[in-house]
């Protein structure tokens, strides 16, 4: 059964290589070509051979280096999310411009030759934090997001007003390269089913970007996921990896699309890690045989990723099916350019496949980029969060009874310190719980500034503290990025509920904001280290500690990769930019990507390290001229 439906699919499709179409003098189309199953490019049939690349994560120096690489394997288009939170971190504020300049990106990857598949969202997935929607919208306590609710739908009006706008002259109509657009994003993934929001987000887009423009669906491989994803007048394609079989994928599509193109809009080429599991990997001969058979059969395949890039500062997501697992910083993805943008052994495979389909550009692939070890750097201590808050929470406080939420407080990324009292003497160890399973994510506890230990959401809600009636007690909560997948993407963070010690409830916190990233981009702590430096100690102490160092390039200015062996956990800052978080103790990945460009040639390199639990001995820091994202070292 499969073959002959393999066969029947493969002479259906293949009837669109004959049609031959015209083209209407000066005027640029981009259609669906229904009675003959194929896209229309200026009349002509078209097949596009894509991959998804993220500019959100890379540094826009290297935008043409990778769309280049691209273009040199074969592609002949590439697809794009929008991260809406990535552009309006602040509501009502836009920000397109450096490594946010998304029409720049579009005007390379247009110089380059390359079309472009757009998924404005506006929600995205991608293991990107919220799923690429903004953490504000949960200011809302009741907001049902992605779905017909007013408070949602009008946050959508409004980004969707700027964002199209600045998109429809990019489309490849009006003599742009955008050729067709996604609305939403796996929608049967989610469990709201929500048609009318569907029918609200077509309308939306169809205002701003005109009748013309081909607007689809993209959603898994089940009939589940295809009925509550699709909607009629948008072109419903399906996504699934090496392990489906294609024929059962693509007959699927045809049950909601009876006539059109084939489309797998995301061919895993990897998949994505999450802190604690082993490294995914996808077998480069699986891919390239399965792409071989896809392009076959005429269907138009987007490669997912063909860069995956970086998860910088607090960008990753995480996902919640029986607990909270949190993605790595890496989203090198196993793809056929690596989180630092080199070809691999898959990039070459593909390119092979490709060649039997259209002609490759002739010309060697641009090489990886230099890489340099540039040796050990030893940190010295600047001093503990909690004798740090007038410089990292310079407006003091917030006072309340009960614990506030990151969102409440309008801080909806990284850290946040609630501090309060011991109630009563505690001379026994006495049980401080998070009964309702309230921290998200983390919470590291101390008292008078000495290191408890931590609670963490859905696997440690019981610690045990000692201490004196009045004692200080400083809970610093790590926001580990929010759910971007599933039914819980309402992921609020911080302490969303009490904390019980023994029989009491602890109240009456005062609730430092910490802007610990605006603090190291204006110099500190090295613009002050003749105050806050102090020499390397033997034995650090343990909890959450600030270090700091300095890296000189001696002129060189190449990619690198830090690495931090027998450090525990925290954030990485070098030169004012987050380069995300570590957890070595948890692997895989060991590694923190650091693209050259963000190095100086000349001046000493700041490095600002957050170590949450505790620093090793020695104190150093390894730059090495190769990731290492494959080392499990266990659940600590």
């Amino acid at each position: 059964m499969a073959a002959a439906a393999f066969f029947l699919v493969v002479a259906v499709n293949l009837a669109c290589s004959s049609v031959s179409g015209t083209v209407v003098s000066g005027k640029r189309s981009f259609s669906i070509d229904y009675k003959n199953n194929c896209f229309l490019k200026d009349g002509k049939p078209f097949q596009y051979i894509s991959g998804s690349i993220h500019y959100s994560r890379i540094p826009q120096y290297y935008w043409k280096d990778r769309l280049l690489k691209m273009y040199m394997t074969g592609l002949n288009a590439v697809q794009v999310y929008v991260p809406w939170n990535f552009h309006e971190t602040v509501q009502g504020v836009h920000n397109f411009t450096g490594d946010r300049d998304l029409e720049h990106f579009l005007d390379l990857a247009n110089q380059t030759g390359l079309l472009v598949i757009l998924r404005p969202g506006p929600y995205i997935c991608a293991e990107w934090e919220m799923g690429g929607l903004p953490a504000w919208l949960l200011q809302k306590p009741n907001i049902i997001l992605r779905s017909a609710d007013t408070d949602y739908l009008q946050a959508v009006n409004n980004w969707l007003a700027v964002l199209l706008s600045k998109m429809k002259r990019w489309l490849y109509v009006n003599g742009g390269n955008i050729i067709t657009v996604q609305v939403e994003n796996e929608y049967g993934s989610y469990f709201s089913c929500d048609y009318n929001y569907m029918r609200h987000l077509q309308t939306l887009f169809r205002f701003f970007l005109g009748e013309d423009a081909v607007l689809f669906t993209t959603d898994g491989n089940t009939d589940r996921e295809m009925t509550c994803g699709t909607l009629q007048g948008l072109y419903a394609t399906v996504d699934f990896g090496t392990d489906t079989n294609i024929t059962e994928a693509f007959n699927r599509q045809r049950r909601f699309e009876p006539r059109g193109p084939l489309v797998n809009s995301e061919f895993y080429t990897g998949w994505l890690d999450h802190w604690g599991d082993q490294h995914a990997v996808v077998d480069t001969q699986k891919v390239s045989r399965v792409l071989g058979e896809m392009l076959t059969m005429g269907a138009n395949v987007n490669m997912y990723m063909f860069e995956g890039g970086t998860n910088f500062g607090y960008w990753n997501g995480a996902d919640h099916d029986t607990r909270f697992r949190s993605v790595v910083t890496s989203y090198d993805y196993d793809a056929p350019l690596t989180e630092a943008g080199d070809p691999t052994e898959k990039l070459l495979a593909i390119r092979d496949v490709i060649s039997q389909f259209r002609e490759v550009p002739s010309g060697p692939l641009p090489p990886a980029t230099p890489k340099f070890a540039y040796g050990f750097v030893t940190m010295k201590k600047v001093g503990n969060i909690s004798d740090l808050l007038s410089t990292l929470s310079p407006l003091g406080p917030v006072k309340s009874k009960y614990p506030l939420t990151f969102e409440e407080m309008k801080q909806y990324y990284g850290y946040m310190l609630y501090r309060t009292t011991l109630p009563r003497d505690l001379s026994e160890p006495t049980p401080l719980i998070s009964p309702l399973n309230g921290v998200h994510d983390r919470a590291y506890v101390s008292i008078n500034g000495v290191f408890q230990g931590l609670l963490e959401r859905d696997t440690a809600l019981v610690m045990k503290v000692t201490g004196q009636q009045g004692d200080t007690v400083d809970i610093l909560v790590e926001n580990m990025g929010r759910v971007n997948f599933g039914s819980k993407i309402n992921d609020y963070k911080g302490l969303l509920s009490n904390l019980i010690l023994g029989k009491d409830i602890l109240t009456d916190w005062k609730i430092y904001p910490l802007d610990i990233d605006g603090a190291i981009a204006s110099g500190w702590p090295h613009s002050n280290s003749q105050k806050s430096g102090h020499s390397p100690q033997r034995n650090p102490p343990p909890g959450p500690t600030f270090y700091m160092g300095t890296l000189q390039t001696n002129g060189l200015t190449w990619d690198t990769f830090l690495k931090l062996n027998e450090w525990t956990k925290g954030q990485v800052w070098i030169n004012g930019m987050n380069l995300g978080r570590y957890w070595p103790a948890r692997g895989p990945q060991q590694t923190l990507y650091i693209p050259g460009p963000l190095l100086s040639a000349t001046q000493p390199n700041n490095i600002t390290v957050l170590e949450l639990e505790g620093a090793p001995a020695h104190l150093r820091v390894l730059f090495m001229d190769r990731p290492q994202l494959n080392i499990t070292a266990g659940k600590s």
